[in-house]
């Protein structure tokens, strides 16, 4: 009895204390960092929205460098273990680059930094309503004007009658083919044949009916080896990765592999109803898989697909992540992009909130810049 009502005043110490004193009592010096976490079809988001220094730079592909250069210890620190883990994603909320965005947004994750990221943008936009950051439309989407390293990306958040955001759509920045019927030997899996395509960031598409195993979950490790070496072999054998406009967009960000078995072989045999299914998976940076069928990859995807002549404006690609989670995606325009034929990919997912948090960085701790095992 004396020990159970000990460990009940116990139990209601630790209650008051958090309802009473919710900060811990650590010293002024200690660096504080507050975010949301959320994930969009199972793929991690921390959004950073406080204690990260203040970037220099006069747009967000600037802050990005300096982020690179000046604070990459404060990365790690955030996507590493014991605070994060091999496969934890960010955005870092910047400034817009002018007064017609809402704010802007840096990618990081356990290597480095991205240069677009759709499910962080469909997570970013349904955080952007719901906390009031910019002002919800009634009776009609809400927009909200993301700067990424890529360049402006467009969202709309579809809301219900209490302004919770049902999901989110976006229009990515041009996407196209730079490289198609390319091809790698590896050295347990012969010939690889690939395209490159451009969705935001570089991917090298695989069709997976040449892997000897499935995009299955039990397959991860199989799935995460083999897109590496794929990854790194393309970088050593294939064409050079050149964004025509901007040098910083000019490197390949990861290997995505597609299970084509139902996409039609041409815009002549199209889908009875226009709506096609595909499989995706995505392994990107330094070996992360992506959870979400990955909106860069998919706007990459609608690019080669219309380049092959298998995806047409009036039809939609469903594409399915290892989670069983899935986006839409369609083409909104096709243009010229620099000398190439590209189009406006339109991207639709859903995203939730899964937490907030502090994180406090102890001078102290010899670990306190993170770590990877593996």
């Amino acid at each position: 009895m004396g020990a159970d009502m000990a460990r009940e005043t116990a139990f209601q110490r630790i209650q008051n204390h958090y309802l009473h004193q919710p900060s811990l009592p650590t010293t002024a010096e200690w660096p504080m960092v507050d975010t949301i976490d959320m994930h969009t079809a199972g793929e991690p988001l921390r959004v950073i929205l406080a204690g990260f220094p203040a970037l220099p730079g006069n747009d967000v592909l600037s802050r990005r460098r300096s982020a690179r250069e000046q604070y990459d210890d404060l990365r790690k620190a955030l996507m590493w273990e014991p605070r994060g883990h091999r496969d934890m994603y960010g955005a870092i909320l910047v400034p817009p680059n002018d007064d017609d965005a809402d704010f802007g947004a840096i990618f990081i994750h356990n290597e480095g930094y991205s240069t677009m990221c759709g499910h962080a943008v469909i997570a970013l936009a349904k955080l952007a309503v719901e906390m009031g950051w910019v002002e919800p439309c009634v009776d009609a989407e809400t927009p909200v004007v993301i700067d990424a390293p890529c360049g402006r990306i467009q969202a709309f958040a579809r809301t219900d009658a209490h302004g919770c955001v049902l999901s989110t759509r976006f229009l990515c920045v041009p996407s196209f083919v730079l490289a198609r019927d390319q091809s790698v030997c590896l050295p347990d899996l012969g010939t690889i044949r690939y395209d490159i395509a451009y969705g935001g960031a570089f991917y090298a598409y695989v069709d997976a009916h040449q892997l000897p195993f499935s995009l299955a979950p039990e397959n991860l490790e199989e799935i995460i080896r083999v897109g590496r070496a794929i990854k790194a072999a393309v970088n050593q054998q294939g064409p050079s990765i050149e964004h025509p406009a901007e040098p910083d967009l000019s490197f390949l960000y990861g290997t995505i592999f597609m299970d084509m078995s139902q996409l039609p072989e041409s815009t002549s045999e199209p889908a009875s109803d226009n709506r096609i299914l595909s499989g995706n998976v995505c392994v990107f940076a330094d070996g992360e898989l992506d959870r979400s069928p990955t909106g860069s990859g998919v706007s990459g995807r609608l690019a080669l697909h219309h380049a092959q002549g298998r995806l047409t404006k009036n039809q939609t690609l469903h594409v399915k992540s290892i989670t069983g989670g899935v986006f839409t995606g369609k083409i909104s325009e096709a243009l010229d992009y620099c000398g190439h034929a590209a189009v406006i990919p339109e991207i639709s997912g859903t995203a939730h909130i899964t937490g907030q948090h502090r994180f406090y960085i102890d001078p102290a701790d010899p670990l306190k810049d993170g770590f990877l095992l593996g």
